[in-house]
């Protein structure tokens, strides 16, 4: 992957410090691009920053939420001395799987500020010194649950479809400037915080991917944006785009119950 190299020499990841995150750092470090980590959990971050590091690069760990008030400011001044050339927003979980109108407002609203608020700061902060040095890439992790609406994803693919049109926007405002924009979209991917959740990964005719073939894909393909579907998933993108809306809808419905905890 050459043209890592042509961003830059540090890359910050946000939700760095497992699964998915954690393939993207190992990666990076073994291309030999410095990292700055940034996760909630310190222990999980501190074990991929020495794997990272044993690759010969540096590495700086931030452990924070990214939704907190003051989170935006502490990166920006965790990063104020280096040449940011590459950001991955891999932080955007669904902290709140609860029927709309049993879940707490405010739980949702944390949904929206990680997918969202949090998303769009750190773009706006990296991605205009990129832009003045026409050089750079912004990787995105999105989620096929943005493609239709499902029980409990009522926030969640909303926020995700959001992201997605996002980063098609993005990619045509800095194209011009060889600042390369993609959003990555992810199937079920066999991740820690996916078995956590006690997903079913054995329904028959799923399609399981493994967090270091993702993050290679969307490492190899962010030349090539606006959007890419990881996982071997694009034909199954391309029947959730059906303008038969109940049909797609419900026919997920039911695949998507065989999957969580408790389902058929």
């Amino acid at each position: 992957m050459e043209h890592l190299a042509a961003y830059g020499p540090w890359a910050v990841i946000a939700g760095g410090s497992e699964g998915v995150g954690a393939e993207f750092a190992t990666q990076l470090a073994t291309a030999g691009r410095n990292l700055v980590l940034i996760a909630r959990k310190p222990d999980p971050l501190q074990t991929t920053a020495e794997h990272c590091r044993e690759r010969g690069v540096q590495v700086r760990t931030l452990a924070l939420d990214l939704v907190a008030p003051d989170a935006v400011s502490a990166v920006a001044e965790a990063t104020a001395d280096l040449e940011v050339g590459l950001l991955v927003y891999n932080a955007g979980a669904n902290t709140c799987s609860e029927q709309f109108l049993d879940g707490d407002l405010a739980d949702f609203g944390r949904v929206v500020d990680l997918n969202i608020s949090a998303q769009l700061a750190l773009v706006h902060h990296f991605g205009r010194p990129m832009r003045e040095r026409r050089r750079g890439g912004i990787l995105l992790v999105g989620s096929m649950a943005g493609y239709l609406g499902s029980v409990r994803h009522t926030v969640y693919g909303g926020v995700k479809a959001f992201g997605r049109i996002f980063a098609e926007s993005l990619w045509l405002e800095l194209r011009e400037y060889d600042v390369h924009v993609l959003e990555l979209v992810l199937g079920v991917t066999r991740t820690p915080a996916m078995e956590r959740a006690g997903l079913n990964f054995d329904v028959p005719g799923l399609r399981v991917a493994d967090p270091a073939d993702v993050a290679r894909e969307g490492l190899a393909q962010l030349p090539h944006g606006p959007v890419y579907v990881a996982g071997g998933n694009a034909d199954d993108v391309a029947r959730r785009n059906d303008p038969d809306r109940a049909k797609v809808v419900l026919g997920t419905h039911r695949f998507i119950q065989r999957l969580l905890p408790g389902g058929d």
